[in-house]
């Protein structure tokens, strides 16, 4: 069975949380021009990330952000989206904390 790096667990499955992050329209440039700031705040909080990244619009362009965290409790995941970058310049025109069970892991199942 898939463990999280800090065995934090709820009945015996690990805790991790889904971080799914909607830009508000016409926000590219606003991302563009915040990115930098957005990779430093994830690169100090490179222990709880599991898996992140952009969702593309149908040009190819960001348009959102998926991010796979391994944290204590939903308190904790919140507190990780409220401290993006992106989230304190206003990008999101939406951001959902959801608990995450892993079904699948690179390519095997996990649980």
């Amino acid at each position: 069975m898939f463990a999280a790096k800090s065995e934090i667990t709820r009945q015996g499955i690990a805790m991790l949380f889904a971080v799914i992050n909607t830009d508000r329209p016409g926000g590219l440039d606003l991302r563009l021009s915040t990115r930098p700031a957005h990779l430093a705040y994830l690169d100090s909080e490179v222990s709880k990330i599991l898996n992140a990244g952009a969702t593309l619009d149908a040009a190819g362009n960001p348009a959102g952000s998926i991010l796979l965290i391994d944290v204590a409790d939903r308190a904790a995941a919140e507190a990780f989206a409220a401290g993006d970058p992106y989230a304190k310049a206003g990008l999101f025109e939406s951001s959902v904390v959801r608990p995450f069970r892993a079904v699948y892991k690179d390519g095997a199942r996990a649980g």
